[in-house]
């Protein structure tokens, strides 16, 4: 592959975070039952079989997969300060909770599926990204602990800390991510929510259950939702993305730190065509999108990296890359290179495992900073 296709690769991959296409789903079914956990925020305990993910016309013939086919293992190297105890839903069994679709949120994922173009394109805001990548797959998935922060986001602007996966050529791009996100035009507050995001198959792509393509299988903690943080503190996600070995399915599983694993649900196979064999590319690390004046939002924790303490920026550790026969790796047994187009507003630093024994931290980077009014197109 010549470096102008890579490039071209890398360039398609990153501008998929902001221009996926956004179609609202209505309820399929009557909830069996319904949950309020917060202002503006219902879950709808939705038969199993009958959840709008499973309405996309390429999953006509899709039979659900419960489990995956071999389940991920608990990293070693614990660092579980402050994981994040996602509130669970209590939904009887052979239903799923999925987060009612309201009109003003209809409203504001068809504003940012209008908004949100290419990065790169002139009359856009600034997309900017500080993370790492491995390209030249094929990979079978990443993993990875990293923080989660609460920010003050302006209304038209995004900040995001995630994990992905993806491949693709010039013209044509599958992508998978997930982690959190501070996104008011999207979710009609300012507060941190998980996600989870997807584009497949005629550039057709959605962020968690706002359409069909996500198969939610995990009984009590949905793909999308509300995080509570305790005064003061920041919280820990432990997710991974990686390809089931016998269906080719993409999991996302949120591992557990003395507690059991949860796979939330899956990316059918079936809604991809650059994916059945493997990621080209996967990686990590912090989005910020600009607001339409240009001002860019803090991206991590706000905070510059500072190699002396680690634990006060933003920070992945632990990250961890499926190799093409299944077995996990550091990132850093791949070939790794570092992703940041806007040094004036943010860093990033990697790592040195040796400072933090006997509890390493494995593969880990800082990132974010403040942003500003001068960050670059």
């Amino acid at each position: 592959m010549s470096r102008g296709i890579r490039m071209a690769l890398v360039m398609n991959l990153l501008s998929l975070l902001f221009s996926g296409v956004l179609v609202h789903s209505g309820q399929s079914t009557v909830p069996l039952k319904s949950f309020k956990i917060g202002e503006n925020v219902t879950y709808d305990c939705i038969d199993i079989y009958m959840q709008s993910g499973l309405d996309h016309p390429l999953l006509k013939y899709h039979t659900i997969e419960m489990k995956p086919s071999v389940s991920r293992t608990e990293l070693k190297s614990q660092i579980g300060i402050n994981k994040v105890q996602k509130q669970k839903i209590p939904c009887p069994d052979g239903t799923i909770p999925v987060w009612r679709n309201t009109k003003e949120f209809t409203t504001n994922t068809q504003v940012l599926a209008k908004n949100h173009v290419h990065f790169l394109s002139p009359d856009s805001p600034g997309t900017h990204l500080a993370g790492v990548r491995s390209q030249n797959g094929p990979y079978r998935g990443v993993e990875a602990w990293f923080k989660m922060f609460k920010l003050d986001i302006a209304k038209d602007q995004a900040s995001y800390g995630q994990i992905y996966i993806g491949s693709g050529s010039n013209t044509e791009v599958n992508f998978i991510s997930a982690g959190w996100m501070i996104n008011p035009s999207f979710f009609g507050d300012g507060r941190t929510w998980t996600y989870g995001f997807w584009k497949g198959k005629d550039g057709k792509g959605c962020y968690n259950t706002a359409c069909s393509g996500f198969v939610q299988v995990s009984q009590t903690v949905p793909i999308v939702q509300p995080i509570d943080f305790p005064a003061g503190k920041s919280l820990w996600l432990h997710y991974s993305i990686h390809q089931d070995k016998n269906t080719g399915n993409w999991w996302l599983t949120e591992l557990g730190s003395g507690e059991p694993n949860v796979d939330i649900g899956y990316w059918p196979k079936e809604i991809f065509n650059l994916l059945d064999n493997g990621a080209n590319m996967v990686g990590a690390g912090g989005v910020v999108q600009a607001s339409s004046s240009g001002s860019s939002p803090e991206m991590g924790n706000g905070q510059f990296p500072n190699v002396d303490h680690p634990r006060d920026s933003g920070i992945f550790t632990n990250v961890e890359v499926m190799d093409s026969n299944y077995v996990q790796h550091k990132m850093n047994y791949f070939p790794t290179e570092v992703v940041l187009d806007s040094p004036k507003c943010y860093g990033l630093t990697i790592g040195k495992i040796f400072k933090f024994r006997p509890h390493p931290l494995g593969y880990y980077f800082n990132y974010g900073g403040p942003g500003g009014n001068s960050c670059g197109v």
